[in-house]
Order: structure tokens, then C-alpha cells, then sequence
């Protein structure tokens, strides 16, 4: 397989998780809302042509919804989200993938089909972004190691996506945008449709 995917997951601990939801809805209904999105983002990729890491926050869990025999298994490491994404990628490009696509855990919007569109533009450009709706991205591909698309990054706020397509243009590396959605980190980034599931 010449295309991975990498998963980024927290380990789904309470007090731990959406820590910004929690404050709306208390640390439980955290925790379970955010067990549904790793549900939903498992059923999503599953079944993907491909090669699959889950990347976890602080412990490997082995006995976990990420099977063993479909899902690779490492840890983050690095100090902040930049970090650990970059050397997530350069581990992989070493292990001989030509391809590597990063996306969270926390997008109930999140489709087969817009993984599998982000490495079909990879065939034409260096990255491919799906861009959030509160200003950062839900998904970086990419087809080569690119340090400077993890660096000096205001990690967690609305200017990531900015700051990225700076880089991006500054390097004049060629790029595409998937569509806009909505990752969830605060209850108004639920949408009223949803609200049943997540929150019941």
C-alpha cells in the first residue's frame, strides 16, 4: 500500500476530552459525546483501500473499537499538535508510503468519500486541506515531508488555516481544498439535527 491514513485520537479518559464542550455540558456528556465521534470516524474509515494508523494521545490501547487487524498502532509524541503531526508523517514516509493523509477525531460530517478525494488530488498538488469552520483544518495530505506546515502554528485557534496557506503559497507548493465542515470542540458547533444523538 503506497497511501496511510493516520487517525489522530485522544484516549478517551474522563476529564480528559473536549474540554471546551465540557463546560457547556459537563465532563461525562464529554466523554460520550466524544465516544460517539470515535465510533463514527472508525465506521468511516474502516473499510477504506488502504492503510490505516490510529495515533493515540498518551497510551496504546490494544483492546479498544480500533481492531488490531485493520488498524496500525503508535503513539503521538512531540510538544504540541505540530510536532506530533510532523513526526507522525516523516515515520511514515520513511516506512516507504508515498502518500499521507492526518485527519481528527471530533467531525460527525466526516465521509468516505472526502478521504478518498483528498488522495485523488494528491495525483496534481503537494497538499491537500479540509478546511474548518472555525478556522483550522480537519484534514492535511500530502505527498512529501513538509516541516514548515507544522511549525509556529497557533495550535487550537482560528488562525491555523491562514497561517498553513501562508506557508503553503510562500513555498509556492501547489494545493486543493476539500469542502468546508464543522469539527465539533463547542456545544454550538452541534448542529440542532445531531443533538439527539450526541447528547443523548
Amino acid at each position: 500500500m503506497q497511501n496511510l491514513l493516520i487517525i489522530f485520537v485522544k484516549n478517551p479518559e474522563l476529564g480528559k476530552v473536549k474540554s471546551r464542550l465540557a463546560k457547556s455540558i459537563g465532563n461525562e456528556m464529554a466523554l460520550s459525546v466524544y465516544k460517539k465521534l470515535l465510533n463514527h470516524t472508525r465506521n468511516v474509515v474502516v473499510d477504506l483501500k488502504m492503510d490505516k494508523c490510529v495515533y493515540y494521545s498518551d497510551y496504546i490501547d490494544y483492546d479498544d473499537l480500533w481492531e488490531v487487524d485493520n488498524f496500525q498502532k503508535s503513539l503521538q509524541r512531540g510538544k504540541d499538535l505540530g510536532e506530533r503531526m510532523h513526526q507522525a508523517v516523516v515515520r511514515a514516509f520513511s516506512e516507504g508510503y508515498s502518500k499521507v493523509c492526518i485527519i481528527g477525531s471530533d467531525l460527525l460530517e466526516l465521509k468516505q468519500e472526502i478521504v478518498e478525494e483528498a488522495f485523488q488530488k494528491l495525483h496534481g498538488n503537494d497538499v491537500v486541506l479540509g478546511p474548518a469552520q472555525d478556522g483550522g483544518y480537519y484534514l492535511i495530505a500530502i505527498n512529501r515531508p513538509q516541516s514548515t506546515l507544522f511549525e509556529n502554528k497557533t495550535w487550537g485557534t482560528k488562525t491555523v488555516l491562514a497561517e498553513t496557506l501562508a506557508d503553503i503559497k510562500e513555498r509556492r507548493l501547489s494545493f486543493s481544498m476539500l469542502k468546508l465542515l464543522n469539527d465539533i470542540d463547542e456545544i454550538e458547533d452541534i448542529k440542532e439535527t445531531d443533538r439527539g444523538y450526541l447528547l443523548s
